[in-house]
């Protein structure tokens, strides 16, 4: 069994998707809208499942992989949700301190692409730490549809603080030399680009996607960002240009690249929407990003 691709779909129907996946169409709307584009012996229900994640094909790294070593950590988030649960991923052959990348999820909580992205990274000899923001609601129910109900009852000023509180968490950790990045997806994206704003002591931010802060915030960036962008994404890339405008008069370091051809969502390999090309090369930058402001 193999994926569907974005241009197995029509672009209307991945506009709809998209407008489903952050909860400006419900289900039921998506189901509704999408029966035009039912043909052939499918169904509306059908396609939904058609461009929904599927984990188990497109893992990389094996939960059990031996080279790794993996766990499920709490930390305190005194000004935000009080206790947060997170994904701890590292060499299993580990010598020393390691430098830190905090993995940060789509608007679906710490599913198990996430988890898969946090093993991989920690394969490139990172320790690698994805906090899951629904921890004050059960954490991430196993369901995507649960999750992004479930993502929209957050108090998105506690979950922020969550956030920074990873940082400081991982500052102090055995296995962390103190220095430390962000790559966050979508939600994650937007998480990444706060967290830039936010935090001084951050060494590197890689938002995939990602809403961007005010531009009046950009003078407070003090991380060296490297952004992604797909091209056929008008929600996110509507604000690219006023941020990336005021990051240039600010005089900060940032690198942004747009993929020819893609859709939100991009690197994500469980949909549809997914780019291998595109991922390919956006990853092997990001890790080199990493490389050069965590590993120097």
């Amino acid at each position: 069994m193999t994926l569907k691709t974005a241009q197995d779909f029509d672009q209307e129907l991945l506009i709809l998707f998209d407008a489903y996946v952050h909860g400006t169409l419900d289900r039921r709307g998506f189901l509704e809208r999408a029966q035009k584009f039912a043909v052939g012996g499918l169904t509306a229900s059908m396609l939904l499942t058609s461009l929904s994640p599927n984990f188990a094909l497109a893992q990389v790294v094996a939960k059990d992989d031996k080279r790794i070593v993996t766990e499920i950590v709490e930390y305190p988030s005194p000004n935000g949700s009080g206790t947060v649960k997170g994904y701890l991923a590292k060499p299993a052959n580990m010598k020393g301190k390691l430098p830190v990348v905090l993995v940060v999820h789509e608007n679906r909580g710490l599913n198990p692409h996430i988890e898969d992205i946090a093993r991989r990274i920690a394969l490139d000899n990172y320790v690698a730490f994805a906090p899951d923001a629904l921890t004050p609601l059960g954490g991430y129910p196993g369901d995507e549809d649960k999750a992004r109900e479930l993502f929209g009852k957050l108090d998105q000023k506690k979950t922020s603080e969550d956030f920074v509180a990873a940082h400081a968490f991982m500052k102090t950790r055995a296995e962390s030399n103190g220095k430390i990045g962000v790559v966050g997806f979508c939600y994650g994206g937007g998480v990444a680009n706060m967290l830039a704003v936010r935090l001084p002591d951050l060494l590197a931010a890689v938002p995939f996607y990602g809403n961007q802060p005010a531009a009046a915030d950009a003078a407070k960036v003090r991380a060296p960002l490297l952004m992604h962008f797909a091209e056929v994404d008008e929600r996110i890339n509507a604000s690219r240009s006023t941020f990336e405008t005021a990051l240039k008069a600010a005089g900060k370091s940032f690198t942004a690249y747009q993929y020819a051809g893609t859709q939100h969502g991009f690197n994500n390999d469980t949909t549809p929407r997914f780019d291998e090309a595109a991922a390919k090369l956006a990853w092997t930058r990001t890790m080199a990003f990493f490389k050069l402001h965590l590993m120097a």
